[in-house]
């Protein structure tokens, strides 16, 4: 899932936790016009994770590689420019579904790959299938205006194929799909199987987690039009009393 605010599109030197941000980036083809910039949820990352990883060791190298091939998804718009995966044998599958190839997951999004469910329609309160790219995106910007932060907390087993468990969270700041925020912390957890080739580009990539452990936590606030009725109806003006006559 995408884990960062877009702040500006300049260049910056030294990211340091994704790979190939800068690097030709004068012939990669941006969705906003150039690499993003990673300040904010950075912050929240290090203000917020649970685990520090020492330089070079096998959990930060798999926490970069997942930033770095979230970050080509979210903001190259051509396969050609991604340097993290292996185009020709790429799969991305959750929760045991049928996988996405390269081109199909940069078509949809993360955020829709990652929560598209076969519930009855009753229960869907996010419709991956009537989303967009950008309309998913926005969703979750507006939801979380600090940024979506995400972390390893455990590598189980190496390359060639990879095993880990990690962690996603953020502040529910701002509305989600009508809902008023709460100003929560809203994390989940999940597991990884990452298969990937000699160059370490990702082949195979398969995320188990239960959306319902985000979603039921971004529908707690009320309805935004239900909770500003309720302001109305209980005004002091709507009841008919004076606003400074008020016993304590």
């Amino acid at each position: 899932m995408r884990n960062l605010k877009i702040e500006e599109t300049t260049n910056k030197v030294g990211e340091k936790y994704r790979s190939f941000l800068h690097e030709e980036a004068e012939n990669t083809h941006w969705r906003h016009g150039g690499p993003p910039i990673y300040d904010i949820v950075n912050k929240l990352f290090e203000e917020g994770r649970t685990k520090i990883w020492e330089k070079g060791s096998l959990e930060e190298t798999v926490q970069n590689a997942i930033k770095s091939w979230e970050m080509e998804l979210s903001h190259k718009i051509r396969i050609q420019d991604f340097k993290t995966i292996n185009p020709e044998k790429f799969k991305l599958i959750v929760n045991g579904r049928e996988g996405l190839s390269a081109e199909e997951t940069l078509k949809v999004g993360s955020y829709n790959a990652l929560l598209k469910s076969t519930l009855p329609e009753e229960y869907k309160y996010y419709k991956a299938e009537e989303e967009t790219f950008e309309s998913s995106h926005e969703v979750f910007r507006s939801a979380f205006p600090r940024g979506f932060a995400w972390e390893v907390i455990s590598v189980h087993s190496g390359p060639p194929v990879i095993t880990y468990k990690f962690r996603h969270w953020g502040y529910f700041e701002g509305p989600f799909k009508g809902h008023a925020p709460t100003g929560e912390l809203v994390d989940f957890y999940g597991m990884g199987i990452l298969k990937v080739d000699e160059q370490l580009r990702a082949e195979d990539v398969e995320i188990f987690y239960d959306p319902a452990d985000l979603i039921s936590k971004l529908i707690k606030g009320p309805l935004i039009l239900e909770q500003q009725n309720v302001d109305v109806q209980s005004s002091p003006a709507n009841k008919g009393s004076c606003p400074f006559n008020k016993q304590a």
